[in-house]
């Protein structure tokens, strides 16, 4: 129990040396990989379910041959395509944005670090030593989430393509 403790205090201290800007990175890594873990889920489990759903939907069907029963193949290939590619760009776009968050943090660590400089004309080291800080860890931060989130998102993407080639074997066209 003591070990939780010692872990609290140091996320605590790293949290409070990275700044405001640290905790902004950490609830967006922690959106990004809730979507993450959805998307996961939802290709390695609930996938077969919709597409048992479409491919009875297909099987159903009478008429396959004809224009209108190639349009209803194209509807269900394409719902299932949506189904199957849900939140990837939000994701994408959340990898994009944790570097950005790592700038920004090291700008307004800069920041302080001049502002310590101006008052103290650069005498004092220990209140510039919290500025540097301040300017790093976020940058670290943001980066080590970005490339967390790179690394699942490629596999993530090959999976998604693996999925949508199921789709098309699995609904292929009457001709």
């Amino acid at each position: 129990m003591l070990f939780l403790l010692d872990a609290q205090e140091a996320i605590g201290n790293f949290f409070a040396s990275g700044g405001l800007v640290l905790s902004l990175i950490a609830v967006l890594t922690f959106i990004m990989w809730v979507l993450i873990l959805e998307r996961f889920t939802y290709c390695l489990i609930a996938f077969r379910g919709d597409l048992s759903q479409a491919q009875q939907a297909w099987a159903d069907r009478g008429d396959k041959t004809s224009w209108f029963g190639e349009s209803v193949r194209r509807k269900l290939v394409s719902e299932m395509g949506v189904k199957i590619e849900a939140n990837l760009r939000l994701i994408k776009v959340m990898i994009a944005l944790c570097p950005l968050f790592g700038l920004l943090g090291t700008v307004t660590g800069m920041i302080e670090v001049f502002t310590v400089l101006s008052i103290t004309g650069g005498g004092d080291a220990k209140s510039m030593a919290g500025g540097v800080s301040r300017a790093t860890i976020p940058t670290m931060a943001g980066m080590v989430a970005a490339l967390s989130g790179l690394f699942a998102n490629i596999y993530l993407s090959q999976l998604v393509t693996r999925r949508r080639a199921r789709v098309q074997a699995v609904l292929p066209p009457a001709h």
